[in-house]
């Protein structure tokens, strides 16, 4: 470990409790990330599946104008 490192987990560890909550996270999240490319490669298999469901009949699309309309009425209430 760096010097610089030490002395930035000092200042950090002097932090209220909330705080270091919220870095621990961030961390966290940002050690178990996906890259870029495996986001586009699940993306891309996800588009694929769908594609895959409309073709066979599994799933139908339904036209943009009519969930529009349906999220309008469902906001009005």
């Amino acid at each position: 470990m760096t010097e610089a490192t030490a002395k930035l987990a000092d200042k950090l560890l002097s932090l209220p409790c909330e705080e270091r909550i919220y870095l621990v996270d961030k961390l966290l999240k940002s050690l178990n990330a996906p890259s870029k490319e495996e986001i586009a490669k699940a993306w891309a298999e996800e588009s694929e599946r769908r594609i895959d469901e409309i073709e066979s009949g599994k799933a139908q699309t339904i036209p943009g104008e009519q969930v529009f309309r349906d999220i309008r009425k469902q906001l009005k209430k």
